[in-house]
């Protein structure tokens, strides 16, 4: 199994995930859902990794695969009077990582990172670990714990 810069920093951080490798479709519309559909996962609990700028700053926000981002809860969330979709090429500079394969874990420049709260009260949530076509399973307390993140609802 492949290991990414997300896993050796959890294996660093002594958490235990599992991992789930899946068949990456490039042409698919939603990434998530193609991973969530490919493994047999409930979407609400396949996680997806957007990058966001918050007044021209970095943050990471991570929510269920079948919902949408509120720019405005986002905004919020990150004490911002505005928010927008980071552009794909500056989001893998500064990950690290390709779009469709970008992890909360392990990226080359640390950012405030948000979780959806919807999600947060299940047992087990998969997240990409840093390579397309790779989730991993974790429990939504320790990614939050990890990251030192914080769950707030951020879709409409």
């Amino acid at each position: 199994m492949a290991s990414t810069q997300g896993l050796k920093f959890l294996a660093d951080q002594g958490v235990a995930v599992t991992l789930h490798p899946y068949d990456y479709d490039p042409n698919a519309d939603a990434v998530g859902l193609a991973a969530a559909a490919a493994l047999g996962l409930d979407p609400a609990l396949t996680l997806k990794t957007l990058m966001v700028e918050v007044d021209g700053m970095p943050g990471c926000c991570v929510l269920p695969s079948d919902r949408q981002l509120s720019m405005k809860k986002v905004a919020a969330g990150f004490a911002a009077k505005a928010a927008a979709m980071m552009p794909p090429a500056k989001a893998e500079k500064l990950t690290g990582y390709r779009v469709g394969g970008i992890s909360p874990f392990g990226q080359k420049r640390g950012v405030p990172t948000l979780f959806d709260a919807a999600s947060m009260g299940a047992p087990k949530v998969w997240i990409n670990a840093g390579q397309r076509g790779l989730l991993l399973g974790i429990a939504p307390t320790e990614a939050l714990r990890i990251l030192r993140a914080r769950a707030l609802t951020l879709t409409a």
